[in-house]
């Protein structure tokens, strides 16, 4: 009896065991195998840096334009080229503007000695042929009054050898106003002179006529007509006498302020019309502005020049810039003068150096929103073969943080309901769920601000694990 009942208890436990065996291959089927990391809480010097990336550029650039239209006569460079600042580039067809360059500049001269010639008063010569001019219409005058005492009183022997004397002092003053006229006009251009040698000429002719009417009419006697005619030749020489004693009064008056000012202001005219065509003429030569290399060329030689498109463009070969954007939540960290570390996609093995030269005071808007400030990097001169256009990544380190608490960022995560940061540990053989405030981030590793202490083991485990636990624990 005894023998059965241990048979029996025997048999219910290898049943147990044998249930409790499956039972546990069950759940291991079920429980997936965690897969974990493990970091540890660790004190060291944390760097705080601003990144973006950006494209290369040269410092200095400039898209050259004919300022004006026109046909383009020459092309001196071409894509690849080094030039100096001054160099001429291209220059459009200069002829026409030449020619108006050089009449504005005639024009210019000419004010000017008219200038010099009213400062400087009239020239002796100049006097000397007014008085001349007096003098001959005196004569005129007391010509033209002997004849009409001669018309009144009846011609006398004496009379009429007078009015014969004064023919001939009259030829002869004529003949020397026609060498006098022939000589200027030979050798001057000066058209005041020419003038007033014609007009003395002039005065000759007609004192050489009134003188042989006088003679005619003393010879033919006098009648009614002959007294009209008499008395009209003295008035007209008074009034003749009388315009030569104005025009040497004026002369040695010399010019007037008016007069002297009204020739200052075409002088400054004719300068202006000068430096105006000059500088137009200046414009149909483009010139580099700084050294630098041709990276375009859209002009060719008889074509006309584009005034919308750039004739030649110019890019200096003083140093590299990289153009970047900056959120806003990083801008304010970023100064002038901050040192940089600048990559490139194309040279994967060169760090760059550079500092940060301008950071726009105003905000650009993206799509979406976004709000970024336009940030330059000037690049350290370098050996490394830049070329324009070159991606580029900067780093700009703005803090150091020394003697902080850090951890790997791949061991934090977030709730998605409340955004809260945490950290899984293992404590008591279970891993639980530890919050932890977080401060900087960069390349990879977090300050730890609260929640964890130095030398804590932090742990990362699937998510996949977690869920068969029943959720986070």
């Amino acid at each position: 009896m005894r023998r059965t009942i241990l048979y029996i208890v025997l048999g219910v436990a290898l049943v147990a065991a044998v249930v409790a065996i499956v039972l546990w291959r069950i759940q291991q089927a079920q429980t997936p195998e965690a897969e974990t990391h493990t970091a540890t809480v660790e004190r060291g010097t944390l760097l705080v840096a601003v990144s973006a990336s950006g494209s290369i550029e040269p410092q200095t650039s400039a898209n050259l334009t004919f300022e004006m239209p026109g046909r383009v006569a020459e092309v001196h460079v071409k894509v690849g080229d080094e030039v100096e600042a001054g160099d001429v580039l291209a220059r459009l067809d200069t002829r026409q503007l030449s020619l108006q360059v050089q009449q504005a500049k005639s024009a210019l001269a000419m004010a000017e000695a008219q200038l010099t010639q009213l400062e400087a008063g009239p020239r002796p010569e100049e006097i000397a042929a007014a008085e001349a001019d007096l003098h001959g219409a005196q004569a005129q005058v007391s010509s033209a009054t002997a004849a009409l005492d001669q018309i009144e009183d009846g011609p006398t022997g004496a009379q009429i050898a007078a009015a014969e004397a004064q023919v001939a002092q009259a030829e002869m003053q004529y003949k020397l106003a026609q060498m006098e006229y022939d000589r200027v006009r030979n050798t001057t251009d000066d058209e005041d002179r020419i003038e007033q040698a014609g007009y003395d000429l002039y005065t000759a002719e007609k004192s050489l006529a009134a003188a042989q009417a006088a003679l005619d009419d003393l010879q033919a006697g006098a009648n009614a007509d002959d007294l009209r005619a008499g008395r009209a030749n003295v008035e007209a020489a008074l009034a003749q006498q009388d315009a030569t004693q104005a025009r040497l009064d004026l002369l040695l008056a010399g010019a007037t302020e008016e007069q002297i000012a009204d020739a200052e202001a075409q002088v400054e005219r004719a300068r202006a019309a000068v430096e105006q065509v000059e500088l137009i003429l200046e414009r149909a030569t483009l010139r580099a502005p700084f050294d630098g290399t041709v990276a375009k060329v859209n002009v060719s030689a008889g074509e006309m020049a584009p005034v919308t498109a750039p004739a030649v463009t110019l890019l200096g070969i003083t140093g590299f810039r990289v153009d970047i954007s900056v959120d806003e939540i990083d801008v304010g960290r970023l100064a002038v003068g901050q040192a940089a570390q600048v990559t490139l996609d194309a040279l994967p093995d060169t760090i760059l150096d550079g500092a940060v030269k301008h950071i726009a005071p105003a905000a650009t808007l993206a799509q979406g929103g976004v709000v970024y400030y336009n940030v330059i990097v000037v690049l350290a001169p370098t050996d490394a073969p830049i070329r324009a256009d070159m991606s580029a990544n900067v780093i700009v380190v703005v803090d150091e943080l020394a003697d902080v608490l850090t951890i790997p960022t791949w061991v934090v995560r977030v709730d998605r309901t409340t955004g809260q940061t945490y950290v899984h540990q293992e404590i008591g053989g279970k891993i639980e769920r530890v919050d932890v405030t977080l401060g900087v981030r960069y390349e990879g590793v977090a300050e730890v601000i609260g929640g964890l202490h130095e030398g804590d083991k932090v742990i990362w485990v699937q998510e996949s694990f977690l869920e068969s636990l029943g959720g986070e624990q």
